[in-house]
């Protein structure tokens, strides 16, 4: 969730060294960096919850499944950004010295009324960028509404949406789970 931008450029190195002792998260766009504001509680025990799920799937397929500081680095499009959850399955992401991953299979954003805009557009375009992603997640904390975009074959996104009372396949990762499950402990 993006709160305000601090405005100099500063290199990648500079950028990496400076989130090892930052008291607050980052994100990083083509030489900027901005604060990452706080989240709600809703928006957290969203994340907690999909991620908790994510990682007992994944868990002996070589997969890896993260939430919320663990960053994405975009080279093409030189970000580094914090999804709310992440999960990889690329080999070439297992270095467990590095803070930050390049090749993820699913990215999910919980949005917020202050960055939704943001996580439908030029987030997105940037993580479209990143030719190992197969599916991106957005998740509604106000009401029980999840939007997969998933690329097909022919490599363009498909929006399939999600309301109360329906299941949600992530083929990414082979999972299906109720929309509600992503609600659980959430008064929506």
């Amino acid at each position: 969730m993006i709160a305000n931008q601090e405005s100099f450029y500063i290199s990648h190195q500079n950028y990496l060294n400076g989130e090892e002792i930052s008291p607050i998260r980052h994100e990083y766009i083509r030489g900027e960096i901005w604060a990452m504001a706080g989240g709600t509680q809703a928006h957290n025990t969203i994340a907690l919850n999909l991620a908790s799920l994510l990682r007992n799937q994944v868990r002996g397929t070589g997969c890896r499944a993260f939430v919320e500081n663990m960053k994405v680095f975009v080279e093409t499009a030189d970000v580094y950004y914090y999804p709310d959850v992440t999960v990889t399955c690329d080999e070439r992401d297992r270095n467990a010295s590095d803070s930050f991953i390049r090749y993820p299979t699913l990215v999910v954003e919980v949005l917020s009324e202050k960055t939704e805009a943001f996580d439908r557009g030029d987030k997105f375009a940037d993580y479209r960028q990143i030719e190992t992603l197969q599916e991106y997640v957005l998740i509604n904390q106000n009401r029980q509404r999840v939007e997969r975009f998933r690329r097909n074959a022919e490599g363009r996104w498909e929006l399939y949406i999600y309301e109360k009372g329906e299941e949600v396949y992530l083929a990414s990762v082979d999972f299906s789970m109720p929309v509600a499950a992503f609600y659980e402990d959430v008064p929506v």
